[in-house]
Order: structure tokens, then sequence, then C-alpha cells
């Protein structure tokens, strides 16, 4: 007789051999080890009681192990290419704030907003500010806002004290040697003098 392997299905089958059922309705398909691997993964996604991480690790294993692209996953799983990277950028949130989302500590709208702080610690100061005051989706989009745009303030007046050093070191140095003299400053701020030799 012969004889099939069950890709995908196994709660629906369970159910059916619960109820007495002797024969159900199924698929019949040849598939390779990744075409499996596939099938039970997208099989598990479907499932309602999956939390958010659960789905994020899910796509993250069809991308890496299937060789999926977001946009194939996208059409496979039926959502579009943003969603399935909103999922995906969760796991680059910090262990404790993953295992709260898991937990239905937080919800999926304040994971979605901490994401957006580039910064650890800021993410996790803002997360401990959600448990210790409840707050709202809406009112950790406000908090994520103004402290974006304190830490843009704060690069900007960072930027603007190098050029000031920048300048005034230039002046002294080609007051001291009597010749051209540029200074520039690197990414971290470390800043290099050079010369103009034909002054020497």
């Amino acid at each position: 007789p012969n004889r099939y392997q069950l890709i995908s299905g196994e709660r629906r089958l369970q159910a059916s051999r619960r109820i007495g059922l002797k024969a159900i309705p199924a698929y019949v398909r040849t598939a390779d080890d990744q075409q499996m691997l596939e099938m039970a993964l997208i099989e598990n996604i479907q499932r309602e009681n999956l939390n958010a991480i659960e789905v994020a690790l899910s796509y993250q294993r069809l991308i890496s192990e299937c060789n999926l692209k977001q946009e194939e996953l996208g059409d496979r799983v039926g959502k579009n290419r943003t969603t399935v990277n909103n999922y995906i950028r969760l796991l680059k949130l910090p262990d404790v704030i993953q295992a709260a989302l898991r937990d239905n500590r937080i919800s999926m709208g304040h994971a979605r907003a901490i994401i957006n702080i580039e910064n650890a610690a800021q993410q996790l100061a803002i997360f401990n500010k959600i448990i210790s005051e409840e707050l709202s989706v809406r009112k950790v989009e406000e908090a994520v806002r103004d402290l974006a745009n304190a830490n843009l303030i704060g690069s900007a007046k960072k930027e603007t004290s190098i050029k000031q050093e920048v300048k005034s070191l230039q002046f002294r140095l080609q007051a001291y040697f009597g010749a051209k003299v540029t200074v520039k400053a690197d990414e971290k701020g470390k800043k290099h003098a050079y010369f103009d030799l034909a002054d020497f």
C-alpha cells in the first residue's frame, strides 16, 4: 500500500480521529525536505494563538532556512512586505522586551513604537516606563517622538560644538606655525591637523 507523510494539518488530523472519522480530505503533494519545512512553518503561522515573537521567529526561519525573500514570504503567508518586516524587526529588541511581548505584558503596538529607537538603553528605559506607568500605545509613540527630537537636538549641538573647536584649533595652529593649517574632525570627533608644506 502507498504510504504518505503528514506535512501539515496535525491538529486537524487528531481532531478527526477523536470524532471517529475514517477518512479526511487531503492534498497529496510531492515535496523535498525544504518544501516540507516551508509548508510546515507556514501552517504553523496560520494558527490564531501565536504571539508576535513566535510569528517573527517563524518568518525568520522561512527567510534563512527556506531562502525566501521578504516579498516572497509575504506572498506565501498573505501579508505585505512591510508587515513581514515589522515582525522580523521585533527580534532586534532586547530579550527582556521580547519576553514581555511574548507573555502579553506589552502589545505589538508598544513594541513597534519601541523598535524605532536605535539605542538599547533608551529602548529599555521606555519599556520600564510602559510597565510602571501602564502607558497606552499612543503615549509610547509620543514618548518615542519626544526622545527622537531630543536626540536630534543633542546631536546638532554636539556637531556645532565640534565645528567651533575645529575652527579655534585651526586658528591657533596657524598663528603658532605661521603657515596654513587645515583641521578636520573624524566621525568620533577626533581632530587631525594638515599642514601646507609649501609654507615651510
